[in-house]
C-alpha cells in the first residue's frame, strides 16, 4: 500500500515531533508499505524518510523543481518524481497514494490536507485520510471543523472527511485493515 504522509519540513520543531516522524517511517516500512512524501529535507520529512530507510523501506519522494534548486532534496528516496511546481506535486501524490496520513506540520501540511479533503468532497477520490492528533496538536482544527458543521458551512452528512486519530498504534490499526 502507498501511504502518503504530509508533515513538517521545519528543523525548528521539537525533537519529540522528529521522533514521531521516525517512528511512523519505521513502522510504515516494517509493515511492507511504501512511503510517499514530499521528498524534501528538514524536520519530520527527514525523520520519516530516515525511519523508513532504517527498515529498508521503499520511499517515493515527490518533489517540485524549486525545492531541488534550493538544494533541499532529500537523498533517501528510492524513487524520485520531479514536478514542475507545488500544485503538480499535490496532484501526483494524490494519484499515487492509497491512503493519506497527516502528521503535525505548518501551512504546507495544512494545504496538502485541505486539498485532499476538498478533492474528496467533490468526488475526485475516496481514499481515506487519517490525521494523527499527536498530543492534541490538531484540537483547535477539530473544534473549527465542528463550528463549520454547526454553522452549515459543511454539509451535515459530509461525503468525505478526515478521521482524527490520537495515537500511533491507532494509526497502525487503521492501516492494517486497509
Amino acid at each position: 500500500m502507498n501511504i502518503c504522509v504530509f508533515c513538517s519540513s521545519s528543523n525548528r520543531v521539537a525533537d519529540e515531533f522528529k521522533q514521531l516522524g521516525n517512528e511512523i517511517g519505521r513502522k510504515i516500512a516494517k509493515l511492507g508499505h511504501t512511503l510517499v512524501y514530499g521528498g524534501a529535507t528538514g524536520g519530520l520529512m527527514d525523520s520519516i524518510a530516515e525511519g523508513a530507510t532504517e527498515q529498508k523501506g521503499k520511499i517515493i519522494g515527490v518533489i517540485p523543481e524549486i525545492i531541488i534548486k534550493s538544494n533541499r532534496a532529500n537523498n533517501l528516496s528510492t524513487e524520485v518524481i520531479i514536478t514542475a511546481d507545488m500544485q503538480e506535486r499535490k496532484k501526483r501524490m494524490k494519484e499515487i497514494a492509497d491512503v493519506f496520513l497527516v502528521l503535525p506540520g505548518g501551512y504546507g501540511t495544512l494545504d496538502e490536507m485541505f486539498d485532499v479533503i476538498a478533492s474528496g468532497s467533490v468526488g475526485e477520490h475516496k481514499k481515506p485520510l487519517f490525521v494523527l492528533n499527536y498530543n492534541g496538536f490538531f484540537n483547535k482544527l477539530i473544534d473549527f471543523s465542528v463550528q463549520l458543521k454547526r454553522d452549515a458551512f459543511t454539509p451535515y452528512e459530509e461525503m468525505y472527511k478526515p478521521e482524527f486519530i490520537n495515537t500511533v498504534d491507532e494509526v497502525l490499526q487503521k492501516l492494517a485493515v486497509r
